[in-house]
């Protein structure tokens, strides 16, 4: 069995992203590691390269400008690595910039695709995932998380990457996959709040519009991350890999759990949740075998 990681990465040093990491948690289960590397303008080659690793191959492209709306120009990058993988590749890992996985599924993640390797029937592996947000205590537990998404699918050219590069399809039909008990642990709304407002600045012109951006410019300098309708401590243990990072954690968030902001009707569906386990209206871009 044959396993190629993948990701795409650009600006990583100025936008503070965790990519070192996220390469390595997933590194021990891969053969190889494609890094589609978006022009920077700050040292992310040289963070990536820093790494070490014989099984890296940076793929050296130009985001295309003109994908300007509903972050269509992440799921080209991640086509442009899709499209790198070597020929005799059974599986693709792929995993954002501000994605890690914790050391203890590997296991359980290499077992999943030596056990559905030959099925053909099994498109992709569908993993669990956790949001930190604010700081690393913390993680949402609100409707307004995902709650799964595929991170492994098998290497078909046919299968690309879908609108923000949040999941995948094959000829536009949602792929078919066997969900794993191994959770991502998502780490995009946890850095110093002045490097959050400078990534939602930045990223805003590839989901909007000039016209919107223009009636929606952000002014402040820093994140507001007192802004948010319902958290929970988060009670586990970080990766290893994580654990020099959330070290250097340079600022503060206190969040009370007890004070949710949340409707009557999601305090509701949060309930139903709990007790049943089933999300009410849950969007799945993924078909379950």
């Amino acid at each position: 069995m044959k396993v190629t990681g993948l990701t795409f990465i650009r600006n990583a040093v100025k936008h503070d992203y965790p990519v070192v990491e996220a390469i390595k948690s997933i590194l021990p289960l891969c053969d190889e590691f494609i890094v589609a590397l978006g022009r920077s303008e700050d040292e992310t080659e040289a963070l990536i390269n820093n790494i070490g690793s014989s099984k890296i191959k940076l793929l050296h492209t130009e985001w295309n400008e003109l994908l300007r709306e509903g972050g269509a120009v992440l799921a080209d990058e991640t086509n442009k690595a899709l499209d790198a993988v070597s020929p005799d590749t059974n599986w693709c890992f792929y995993i954002q910039g501000d994605e890690v996985m914790h050391e203890q599924y590997i296991d359980t993640v290499k077992a999943a695709m030596l056990k559905y390797k030959d099925d053909k029937q099994v498109e992709g592996l569908l993993f669990k995932y956790r949001h930190f947000y604010g700081s690393y205590a913390y993680e949402g537990n609100s409707r307004k998380w995902y709650r799964h998404e595929i991170r492994v699918v098998r290497n078909d050219k046919l299968i690309r990457s879908y609108k923000d590069a949040q999941g995948f399809r094959k000829r536009n039909e949602k792929l078919q996959v066997k969900e794993i008990d191994a959770y991502i642990y998502h780490y995009g709304w946890v850095k110093n709040p002045k490097y959050q407002v400078l990534k939602a600045k930045s990223f805003s012109r590839y989901w909007h519009n000039d016209e919107w951006i223009k009636g929606h410019a952000l002014t402040f300098e820093m994140f507001d991350y007192s802004e948010i309708d319902s958290l929970k401590i988060f009670e586990g243990t970080a990766p290893e890999v994580m654990k020099e990072r959330i070290s250097k954690q340079d600022w503060k968030f206190e969040f009370d759990i007890s004070k949710q902001k949340l409707t009557l009707s999601n305090k509701i569906s949060m309930l139903i949740e709990k007790w049943t386990g089933k999300r009410i209206g849950e969007y799945k871009n993924y078909k379950k075998i």
